[in-house]
């Protein structure tokens, strides 16, 4: 499922495609995909884009907003004036308009298309004012770069007993951040996924706070991670995950020099669901 970095990028593209667009029509092929009185968005005008953590938000000038998310396979993608014609990725599959495609959005200077090959996703029309009271907004946690900052960081590891990963994946706990992320993170602040949350001393609490905003810097820089179906807007792939620290690396050999030199490879094991990645000998 896209995170932070993926939503972020999204985000940004959706900006520069949208804003200044006014929605003429729109196209509904899987009526379960969309919510709302989508009437109220017949003539709106885009204002502006904004992220909750993995969630989307397109704003219009009439009171009106377009929630998205895309969950594990949702593609948002612009085919307009603002977008040079490209060759999309191939995991734009059956292309704009095809047998995955479920709702369109027809604008004054192109069209926006929703693709999702297993529909998990959403899209729910929302009065702006209301964004912020949704349920599923309502509860997540404070967010890397928008209100994470160390203390509250401390605090909310102090308060938990699971393990770290999962406390940092849990996203009423902390906005934004999934798997990948999570593992290249605690890679990186060489410890233990399974070390419980409330364990970790000032120091090393520091240490994940501080690589947690280096890989999702990372991420951002990269433009995302394309490991599944993850394509930007103008249907191109991201490359984080080409750049990966940990994540996806079983059978590896570390690349730490100490573990490099002792043999010691990349395992996998699964902690609450998720594949987890660790090196046994740096991460304690």
């Amino acid at each position: 499922m896209p995170e932070l970095p993926e939503v972020e990028t999204m985000r940004i593209q959706l900006e520069k495609f949208l804003v200044g667009s006014v929605i003429q029509d729109i196209k509904i092929l899987s009526p379960k995909i969309i919510s709302g009185n989508i009437k109220e968005i017949i003539g709106g005008k885009v204002t502006g884009v904004r992220r909750f953590a993995k969630v989307t938000s397109i704003d219009l000038d009439n009171g009106y907003s377009i929630l998205t998310h895309v969950k594990l396979t949702g593609q948002l993608l612009y085919k307009g004036k603002r977008n040079k014609e490209r060759v999309m990725s191939p995991k734009v599959i059956g292309g704009l308009g095809g047998k995955h495609t479920h709702v369109i959005f027809h604008l004054n200077d192109g069209d926006l298309f929703y693709n999702d090959i297993r529909r998990f996703g959403w899209i729910r029309v929302v009065r702006s004012a209301e964004i912020e009271k949704e349920k599923f907004i309502s509860k997540l946690g404070p967010e890397p770069f928008k209100g994470l900052t160390l203390e509250v960081f401390k605090n909310i590891l102090s308060k938990s007993a699971r393990p770290i990963k999962v406390v940092l994946m849990d996203q009423v706990k902390i906005g934004g951040i999934g798997n990948i992320y999570a593992n290249d993170a605690l890679w990186l602040a060489q410890i233990d996924p399974r070390k419980p949350s409330k364990q970790l001393d000032n120091k090393t609490t520091r240490q994940l706070y501080d690589a947690i905003l280096k890989v999702l810097k990372n991420g951002l820089k990269y433009g995302g991670a394309s490991e599944l179906a993850f394509v930007t807007p103008d249907g191109q792939e991201g490359e984080y995950q080409n750049h990966t620290l940990v994540f996806n690396h079983t059978g590896e050999l570390c690349s730490r020099p100490a573990c490099r030199q002792a043999g010691v490879k990349i395992e996998k094991y699964f902690l609450a669901g998720r594949g987890t990645y660790w090196c046994k000998m740096c991460q304690k």
